[in-house]
């Protein structure tokens, strides 16, 4: 019998482009998308991560291993501190889709850039890659930089201009660190448009559906 994952996403931008990369790299295992656009919204709405939110993604958790899945994957980098918590309410795996991204931003250098889109991916994505290093026994200069109109850009079909908005930040950002993370899925396909930038370009996606793969594969 096939494996199987459910992916927990909080908003449409996800969706495609983590199901390519799951039929590209796992062909053979059943993809289940729960999707809630609220969940999103609402933390932008308040700035961060709310209780209601934390709550709301605990229950799709337990809804998903209720469905019989052998995986979780959470796709969004500003809820990914509620998989802290849901991993103490299931009994089967969560995977946050940055935590690979950031243990090889850490193992490549000490002088990180992180670059967003929407300002409450900002603080997670850097509490992760912090706790990483700590693991790793390494000290961090972390860089943040927010393009803070490029998310709406794009939400509202306006591809190109978010695309140039993120990689002039990304290009800025580069003569400053030793290497870059874009802290959303949504910047990934732009990474084959950076590689003239002089630093290593990290994105989550590939990496995250690659450390699914390894944690399927252990099971």
């Amino acid at each position: 019998m096939a494996k199987s994952v459910a992916v927990v996403h909080t908003g449409p931008v996800t969706v495609e482009p983590i199901k390519e990369r799951c039929k590209r790299i796992m062909p053979e295992v059943r993809i289940i998308n729960i999707m809630d656009d609220s969940l999103l919204n609402d933390c932008r709405a308040a700035g961060g991560l709310t209780k209601a939110v934390t709550q709301r993604m605990c229950q799709y958790f337990i809804i998903a291993e209720k469905m019989g899945v052998d995986v979780i994957f959470n796709a969004c980098s500003s809820v990914g501190e509620t998989v802290d918590v849901g991993r103490h309410l299931v009994s089967i795996p969560i995977v946050k889709i940055d935590e690979a991204m950031a243990e090889e931003a850490v193992a490549r250098g000490t002088k990180i850039g992180v670059v967003a889109t929407v300002p409450t991916t900002l603080d997670p994505t850097i509490r992760l890659i912090e706790s990483k290093a700590k693991e790793q026994g390494k000290e961090l200069e972390i860089t943040r930089a927010l393009c803070s109109k490029a998310f709406d850009l794009l939400l509202a079909g306006k591809a190109d201009e978010h695309d140039r908005e993120v990689m002039d930040k990304v290009k800025e950002l580069s003569t400053q660190v030793d290497v870059v993370v874009l802290a959303q899925c949504s910047m990934a396909r732009l990474v084959p448009l950076l590689a003239d930038v002089p630093v290593p370009v990290l994105a989550s996606p590939d990496s995250g559906v690659q450390r699914l793969k390894e944690v399927l594969d252990s099971l």
